[in-house]
C-alpha cells in the first residue's frame, strides 16, 4: 500500500514542488490551495497520485470540515505538510497589510497545526512538517508580521515536538523547516544566497525522511541562525 501524505499550499513553489517529489517517491497526495486551476494541472501529470482539494486556510471551519471529510479521501495518513503562507512589505505598518498575514500565518497554520496533530493521535502515528523561515529568527523593520508570524510558527512547532515526546500513545514525528531565500514568487526583491527551488525542495525532503527536528535550507543558513544568536540588535538593525 502507498503512503499518503497532504500538502497544504501545493498550488506553487516549495509546495507544489514536494508535492512532485512525494509522489516521485511513490505516496498519493492530496493537494491544497486556493487557485484551484492551478491543482488540476498538476494532477494531470500523475492523475491517479494526485487528489485535489480547494482549500484555504483563513476558513478556519473548512479546516475542520477537510479533517472531518477525510475519511472518505485518505482514511490514513502518514505525512502531513503545511507550507501555506502570505507575507508583504509595510513600511509604513498598515493593519490592512498585516492583517491578511496574521490570519494566514498565525490563525490558520495554528488550526492546520492543531487538527493534523490530534488526527495522528487518535491514528497513532504520523509525520507533522511545517515550512516556516529563517526569517522566524529575527525580527525586521520592513516586513514586521511576517518575521513575527514565523516565530510563532516556529515557537508552535517547537511545542507541538515537546508534546509528542510526552504523547505515549502514539508515535508522531514533528519537523520544522526553515529556508533561507528560494527562488520562488514570494521573493520580489534582491537577495542573497538564493537557492534554486530544486535544490532547496530536495533538501527539504531529505530532512523530512531524515524525520529531523529541524532543518535549516540551504545549509549554509545554519551559519547565519547562529550568528543571529550572538549578534547584538545594534549590529543586526544595520541589515534588517
Amino acid at each position: 500500500m502507498s503512503k499518503k501524505a497532504i500538502v497544504f499550499g501545493a498550488t506553487s513553489g516549495i509546495g507544489q514542488a514536494l508535492s512532485r517529489l512525494l509522489v516521485k517517491d511513490g505516496y498519493q497526495v492530496i493537494i491544497t490551495g486556493r487557485r484551484k486551476e492551478r491543482l488540476e494541472a498538476l494532477k494531470k501529470e500523475s492523475p491517479e497520485q494526485y487528489i485535489v482539494r480547494k482549500h484555504d486556510i483563513t476558513e478556519v471551519d473548512d479546516s475542520k470540515v477537510f479533517f472531518e471529510e477525510l475519511a472518505d479521501d485518505m482514511p490514513q495518513v502518514d505525512l502531513i505538510v503545511h507550507n501555506a503562507g502570505i507575507g508583504e512589505n509595510n513600511f509604513d505598518l498598515e493593519w490592512e497589510k498585516d492583517l491578511p498575514t496574521l490570519e494566514t500565518n498565525v490563525v490558520g497554520a495554528t488550526m492546520i497545526y492543531q487538527l493534523s496533530y490530534n488526527f495522528f493521535k487518535n491514528q497513532g502515528f504520523g509525520h507533522l512538517v511545517s515550512i516556516t523561515s529563517i526569517a522566524s529568527l529575527v525580527g525586521n523593520r520592513h516586513v514586521p508580521a511576517y518575521h513575527a508570524s514565523k516565530a510563532f510558527q516556529s515557537s508552535y512547532m517547537e511545542s507541538l515536538w515537546m508534546k509528542a515526546r510526552k504523547t505515549k500513545k502514539a508515535k508522531i514525528t514533528v519537523t520544522n523547516i526553515l529556508p533561507g531565500y528560494v527562488d520562488t514568487d514570494i521573493i520580489t526583491g534582491p537577495t542573497f544566497w538564493m537557492a534554486p527551488l530544486d535544490k532547496a525542495v530536495n533538501q527539504i525532503y531529505t530532512a523530512i525522511k531524515k524525520k529531523k527536528r529541524k532543518a535549516y535550507v540551504t545549509k549554509r543558513w545554519r551559519l547565519v541562525a547562529m550568528m543571529m544568536k550572538i549578534l547584538p540588535p545594534q549590529i543586526l538593525v544595520k541589515f534588517l
